[in-house]
């Protein structure tokens, strides 16, 4: 049996919105397996949570840049928000960010790329930076796309300066449309991913995994409500089958989701009739939205006497 840490509890009640004793004996049950113990709890009807979301515990920011048909972000780090603040931390994220393009989403081309007006590796000039500085930082991510055809629209949430700030977004449309057009929609749809962060563009590119979960805890839900008591789990099956298609999928596959823009129509059905004023198809073959910090974990706080007590057994 694995040991329940205030830790963990605190993880799962974070992410949940869970009760603590509830997020415990979740835990307990799971033998500690944290994304079981979200299953436990949601089968409870305990957690409406949809899916687990990554914790912001990392200050710094998030640089994006787009030069003609290619866009790139990157991930910079720092312990404390006051540094994101600094000017030197912002030229910095910059400087890394215009280099993203030619390093194509790789780390391990990043990180000794050159840095510009340095005979320093991007790395060590990090490593330079902290002692300046003097708070531990790093390069922690990038990532790009691009299009043959079309345009690569970005948008930057919370920014702090130019091209900086702590959620940034690209997404590619391939149309032979007008650019200008283009460009002014794909940064409304840039906007809405910010803000509804979905997984993927359509059902199909989800992970197979992740289907099979959802639809294993709508299952679950169904046969706990007595109004389907004696029914058979073909039926159950059938009926899950139909949530998850209407509630999961719509929550995060972007063409389904609702266009935060005018908050009636799908994606889908913007895209359509912004082809219209593009004069011609647009499909939108991948996007890219970094949140700052998202999966990193927090630095051990005190969680209060109430946690100690809960896993002590009182």
């Amino acid at each position: 049996m694995a040991a329940i840490t205030t830790a963990m509890i605190k993880d799962l009640r974070e992410s949940t919105g869970a009760g603590m004793m509830d997020c415990k004996q979740a835990l307990t049950e799971n033998d500690g397996n944290m994304e079981a113990a979200v299953d436990w709890l949601r089968k409870k009807g305990l957690s409406k949570a949809a899916k687990k979301s990554g914790r912001v515990a990392a200050e710094g920011l998030i640089g994006v840049i787009v030069k003609g048909d290619n866009g790139a972000t990157v991930e910079v780090n720092s312990e404390t928000d006051f540094v994101a603040r600094n000017d030197k931390f912002q030229d910095m994220v910059r400087q890394i960010t215009t280099l993203a393009p030619a390093a194509n989403g790789d780390m391990a081309k990043l990180l000794p790329a050159k840095y510009p007006g340095s005979n320093l590796s991007v790395e060590d000039y990090v490593k330079e930076a902290i002692s300046t500085i003097g708070e531990n930082m790093s390069a922690r991510r990038t990532a790009a796309i691009s299009v043959k055809e079309g345009v690569v629209a970005d948008y930057i949430h919370n920014r702090l300066a130019d091209g900086v700030g702590k959620i940034g977004v690209l997404v590619a449309l391939e149309s032979t449309g007008d650019k200008a057009k283009l460009l002014e929609f794909g940064r409304q749809i840039a906007m809405h991913i910010a803000a509804a962060n979905p997984q993927a563009v359509t059902a199909e590119e989800l992970d197979p995994a992740l289907i099979d979960r959802e639809r294993a805890i709508y299952v679950e839900q169904a046969k706990a409500e007595p109004r389907n008591a004696g029914k058979s789990d073909e039926i159950l099956a059938k009926a899950s089958e139909g949530r998850l298609r209407k509630e999961f999928f719509q929550q995060v596959v972007l063409m389904l989701q609702v266009f935060v823009v005018d908050g009636k129509a799908t994606v889908a059905e913007a895209v359509k009739a912004a082809e219209k004023t593009a004069g011609g198809p647009i499909k939108i073959t991948k996007f890219v939205r970094y949140a700052l910090g998202e999966g990193i974990d927090k630095k051990e706080e005190d969680f209060a006497a109430e946690v100690a007590k809960a896993v002590a057994g009182g």
